[in-house]
């Protein structure tokens, strides 16, 4: 069988399978489970002063695990010794009077449907499928790289007007920040645009490898030295989702018997997207999530201060959560008042809700849209959404030198980080407020009142040449 009928058979599959589970025919998304009850042991601390932590870890029996940033005097991250005596010692703690805030760090799953989305209706308008992918067979050259062809002729580059864009305007001199599970650092198409960035996991300075904690075998099949996976090695790999998609990822099944993380490859498809709009910019990883999707706040947190303490013009945020932190709210507002963009995804449950940090003032939160501009079933929408972009069957690189097709709003706000890149070299003096000007001259998602702005980075890049912007300027 050839890969183009093999992927069609699969995709049949597919669907039919989640018609008949009664689930959105987006993603395979069962309701998440249930996850044990756990006693916290590690904590953010909020100190009334720096000098006051001596005396609290001493008397508590803390251990410092990290300080969150110098800017956040006295916020740190802690862990106490037993879980066994953690509930009556984190109330005693939050009754001392040096002790401003005490909260749980511990591990935030960051998940692409947000829950139990049972009772979501199969929609009548199905997702975009493959089929205009696998027409786009071979190899082209871009920006010196041989890729693969149906990366750079998707159907979303027309969308956005990226060609006539890059041939009228720069194609990007910052630095983008993707705070995501790492990078494959020799994929052939990010390997030149990459800078040191830093694993918050470990500890770790330089490029975090997202191919780091698999077993050999399956890094193996994934690398292009190994056998062919694929008829054509030159085709779209297609990911397994045999699991939830964490991480606002939702894509579908190829490499059935290997059991991949969840969340593997997120932090390469983002990337890939961001290059993909704007392929001379660099792009800095910086892992805060595990491959299974998970991630403790504080490593988040910092991840922001990290960006923009070491040059980050743009933020890529392509995740989301419920919790509305304070902590987290804190380093978004760090970020916004040095002049950084922040773009967040909004998230893939198909309802109107709030998440975090999308729904913080200062950021963009990304919903996303089909080719045919109508609002993509999975994609949260409401007051979290200030753009939407392309997310359906976007093709993007894989760890492994491979290419993936991809759905989820992840991937709609790679393309705006991408955009961002792209305004802020044009105009390096533009407050970030003022992108929402910029990014509203595309189309109008769901009607002139009530729908939210498309990406259409001609207009956009047309409009923005035409400014006289300055660093104090407001929207």
């Amino acid at each position: 069988m050839n890969l183009k009928n093999w992927l069609t058979t699969r995709l049949l599959q597919f669907f039919a399978g989640l018609a008949l589970l009664g689930a959105p025919v987006f993603a395979q998304l069962p309701a998440t489970p249930a996850l044990p009850t756990l006693v916290p042991t590690r904590y953010i601390l909020g100190t009334a002063s720096p000098a006051d932590l001596p005396r609290i870890t001493s008397q508590y029996g803390l251990t410092l695990v990290n300080t969150i940033h110098e800017d956040t005097q006295g916020t740190y991250v802690v862990s106490l010794p037993s879980a066994a005596t953690a509930v009556p010692q984190a109330a005693a703690i939050q009754a001392d009077p040096s002790v401003l805030e005490f909260v749980p760090d511990g591990q935030v799953i960051v998940d692409g449907d947000g829950g139990d989305n049972s009772d979501l209706p199969v929609p009548a308008r199905p997702l975009d499928p493959l089929s205009d992918v696998l027409a786009l067979q071979g190899t082209a050259a871009y920006y010196g790289v041989p890729v693969l062809y149906a990366y750079v002729a998707q159907t979303a580059t027309n969308l956005i007007h990226l060609t006539e864009t890059q041939q009228q305007f720069t194609t990007g001199n910052v630095v983008v920040a993707d705070i995501d599970t790492g990078v494959d650092p020799n994929h052939p198409l990010l390997s030149g645009v990459l800078v040191s960035g830093y694993d918050f996991i470990n500890n770790v300075l330089g490029i975090p490898n997202e191919l780091e904690g698999l077993d050999q075998s399956t890094v193996a099949i994934l690398d292009q030295s190994a056998a062919a996976l694929l008829d054509q090695k030159t085709s779209p790999l297609v990911l397994n989702q045999s699991t939830v998609a964490i991480l606002d990822q939702s894509t579908v099944a190829i490499l059935d018997g290997y059991q991949l993380p969840g969340a593997f490859g997120h932090g390469t498809m983002v990337a890939g997207l961001i290059h993909l709009v704007a392929p001379t910019t660099q792009i800095m990883p910086l892992r805060a999530f595990q491959l299974d999707g998970t991630a403790n706040l504080s490593d988040v947190i910092r991840a922001i201060y990290y960006a923009v303490d070491n040059g980050a013009r743009v933020i890529n945020m392509s995740f989301s959560t419920t919790t509305n932190s304070p902590d987290l709210q804190q380093a978004i507002k760090y970020a916004s008042n040095h002049g950084v963009v922040l773009a967040a995804a909004a998230g893939n449950n198909g309802q109107e809700m709030t998440v975090y940090p999308a729904g913080f003032y200062g950021v963009f939160g990304v919903g996303s849209t089909d080719k045919s501009d109508f609002i993509s079933p999975f994609s949260n929408y409401g007051d979290s959404v200030r753009f939407d972009a392309p997310g359906e069957a976007l093709v993007t690189a894989y760890p492994g030198s491979n290419y993936a097709a991809v759905w989820g709003t992840s991937f709609s706000t790679a393309l705006v980080s991408g955009a961002a890149a792209l305004i802020t070299s044009l105009q390096p003096l533009i407050d970030p407020r003022a992108l929402g000007h910029v990014f509203a001259q595309g189309p109008m998602v769901g009607g002139e009142d009530e729908g939210t702005p498309r990406l259409d980075l001609l207009p956009s890049m047309i409009y923005c040449s035409q400014q006289n912007y300055t660093i104090s300027q407001d929207n």
